[in-house]
């Protein structure tokens, strides 16, 4: 797990959610409000935003209304999430069934995020198993 992940907010614009995963090299983002997790928003889902289209279609101004859009609207507000105690297995089948790439890890009586495992995390727990062996 990678604790204390980077979250943004709901009102968090479109524009900030991009420079700051291409600026921390990261694809997932919790949305968190109040200390509690909301959503999450990743790359595919900033990749709805289709600058080449707007651009060509609807021109600048467009592209500008788009990037400043709040990222509440284009997170998953339904999020597959795991508790502190969830094992590596329980994991994988989460990320396996939904086709996610990562999942949070929060607290469940407060939504509190504690961290974030993606699917680079669970390789690098089997690569170590492995070399155990």
């Amino acid at each position: 797990m990678t604790p204390d992940p980077l979250t943004v907010s709901p009102q968090a614009t479109v524009a900030e959610v991009w420079d700051l995963m291409r600026e921390a090299d990261i694809r997932h983002v919790p949305v968190v409000e109040a200390d509690g997790l909301v959503g999450m928003v990743s790359d595919r889902d900033l990749a709805r935003v289709d600058i080449a289209r707007l651009l060509r279609v609807e021109g600048a101004g467009a592209l500008q209304d788009e990037l400043a859009m709040p990222v509440v609207r284009l997170m998953n507000p339904v999020v597959i999430a795991v508790g502190p105690e969830a094992d590596v297995g329980e994991v994988i089948e989460l990320l396996i069934t939904h086709r996610i790439g990562a999942v949070p890890v929060m607290q469940e009586e407060t939504r509190q995020v504690l961290g974030i495992i993606s699917y680079v995390d669970v390789l690098r727990a089997v690569q170590g198993m492995l070399e155990e062996d």
